[in-house]
């Protein structure tokens, strides 16, 4: 990382700067920017070496830029200009300057993106003029008023150059002033972390990082079939990142429209549901119209769903606004609504195209959403990796009081084992633990869901709850230690979760809540399915659990009958 001294020293070590990690800075911009002047100075700074595509080319063909166009036109010249550069960028890392068209090749972005750190030096037209003003050897101006052409231009690239991963506003100053500008930016420069989701019938990241609602269009641009969405929010989490959102697609010449239902789980209804799907259709959507969603898990279910029945499919792209989102619900496809009968009982699988875990949209949660989506990260280690369990245990305080660093492992880690998961068995196809392992806790969760009023209880806090009493019925069927049950507990209790039901604060029935269970959607044969444990991080399904087990244990947790 450079640090305000580094900027004053002869070489700036690449190592220094996280964004480069290795890998080769790329600089893209109109005509004048300064690509090749500002290109030598950060490649000495860094020490590394300096290529100009420009001058490549020339010396492969030996003949001039202009020469290429007159002779071979500019489709001709595209075509070797994407193969030279896709050359220097295989080799080791270097500071390339390329032409001011280059970036507009959707392969030569691509390479880019794979090998690279792209930068735009962002200029205003007037100094772009002033510095191009008399040169003949550009190809592009010739015949013509040189500050109209460069408008035209800005124009038409700005929307791809907006893709860049880092962006550089230039203004009138010396080449020094600017190269110490690109090195800031590089300094403050945090690429995202990602996820990849390879399932069968398709892939997807999930990428975590700050910012990203900012940035929506630089990382969407480059897999949406076309540059048009529609935006679902809720009234809670609209006024806060809409309009940035918008912004941000905007950037890269994607337009959108947007649909704003009420929030709370009372949204992700049928009627809700057939309204939002009658909007869609209302703004003439076509099958390649990405729906987006932007919330939390309430949202991301229903328009999913939408997004799954509409058109019998529409692309559809989650940015998750809450932990519990960004850690379960956006990642693996699962979207639907509730009934009067239970949660989630209408449906469908429907992979998204990418998620978005922006993690500064954590900062504006109350704290009890933000512990309620926690509970699905101790999930995990509970699940399959006991390592990160014990990893929760002495970090999960700092996940909660808004460590952003600890945030952003949590939800790396969270997602990277569901990944694993969902990777295996994409539709919980499998006969036992497969997919349906990630419904630890859930069984009594929804049960105390649908007893206690949707949006009454959290889900996360239903889950947490649940995760306590699916070990303390392993302990008593003889599956893990008591210990193991209490430990659990324990932890829960300590990050600020209820962790039993007398936290609740009311009388339950242990008849009701097994009522509710069986309407749940893990019914299989009509008996009980559960997630029970041998130990920490060593779930497993069962459908051999006698309800007169169940019942004994919720009525010695304070049920009644």
């Amino acid at each position: 990382m450079i640090r305000n001294t580094a900027l004053d020293a002869e070489t700036t070590s690449d190592d220094e700067i996280s964004a480069l990690a290795g890998r080769s800075l790329v600089l893209i911009g109109l005509m004048g920017a300064g690509k090749t002047s500002i290109g030598r100075r950060l490649a000495a700074r860094l020490a590394l070496p300096f290529f100009d595509a420009d001058a490549e080319i020339e010396a492969a063909a030996g003949l001039s830029i202009a020469e290429l166009f007159e002779r071979y036109g500019e489709r001709e010249f595209r075509d070797g200009e994407r193969r030279v550069i896709q050359r220097l960028l295989a080799g080791p890392p270097m500071v390339l300057a390329t032409g001011g068209g280059a970036f507009l090749d959707p392969a030569t972005r691509a390479a880019i993106r794979a090998r690279a750190v792209s930068l735009w030096l962002r200029c205003p037209i007037a100094i772009l003029t002033r510095r191009v003003a008399g040169r003949t050897h550009r190809p592009l101006l010739a015949g013509g008023d040189p500050a109209a052409i460069l408008a035209r231009l800005a124009a038409e690239r700005g929307p791809i150059y907006a893709e860049a991963d880092v962006i550089v506003d230039c203004e009138d100053e010396t080449l020094e002033a600017t190269t110490r500008r690109v090195l800031a930016a590089l300094a403050g420069h945090r690429p995202p972390r990602r996820v990849h989701v390879a399932l069968a019938r398709q892939a997807y990241d999930v990428v975590v990082g700050e910012g990203l609602i900012d940035r929506a269009g630089a990382l969407l641009a480059p897999i949406l079939a076309q540059k048009r969405a529609v935006i679902i929010s809720d009234a809670t989490v609209a006024p806060l990142y809409l309009a940035r959102l918008e912004a941000g697609l905007a950037a890269t010449g994607i337009t959108s429209h947007h649909q704003v239902v009420a929030a709370g789980e009372e949204s992700k209804s049928l009627d809700t549901y057939a309204h939002l799907v009658d909007d869609l259709l209302g703004f003439g959507i076509e099958r390649r119209t990405a729906v987006i969603a932007l919330g939390g898990g309430v949202i991301g279910d229903l328009a999913g769903f939408a997004a799954a029945t509409t058109l019998r499919g529409l692309p559809f792209v989650q940015i998750p606004t809450t932990l519990l989102a960004q850690v379960d619900s956006s990642v693996g496809g699962k979207t639907g609504v509730n009934t009067r009968r239970g949660k989630n009982l209408v449906g469908a699988f429907h992979q998204p195209l990418m998620v978005l875990a922006d993690t500064a949209t954590l900062a504006s949660l109350p704290a009890r959403e933000l512990r309620a989506g926690y509970a699905e990260i101790a999930k995990a280690g509970l699940i399959g990796d006991a390592d990160f369990f014990a990893w929760c245990e002495a970090h999960g305080a700092g996940v909660i009081a808004g460590d952003r660093a600890l945030q952003a492992e949590a939800i790396l880690r969270a997602v990277a084992f569901k990944a694993a998961v969902v990777i295996e068995d994409e539709r919980e196809e499998k006969p036992a633990d497969g997919r349906a392992l990630l419904n630890l806790g859930h069984s009594f969760g929804h049960a105390l869901e649908a007893e206690c009023g949707y949006g009454r209880i959290l889900h996360g806090e239903a889950v947490a709850i649940g995760l306590g009493l699916a070990f303390l019925l392993s302990a008593r069927l003889g599956h893990c230690a008591g210990a193991d049950a209490e430990r659990v507990i324990a932890h829960i209790a300590a990050v600020g979760l209820p962790a039993r039901l007398a936290d609740l604060g009311q009388t339950l029935s242990a008849g009701r809540l097994i009522a509710h269970m069986r309407h749940d959607k893990k019914m299989r044969d009509g008996r009980l399915a559960f997630v029970l444990a041998r130990g920490i991080g060593r779930a497993f399904t069962s459908r051999d659990v006698e309800e007169a087990a169940v019942s004994a244990l919720l009525r010695d947790e304070g049920c009644g009958p």
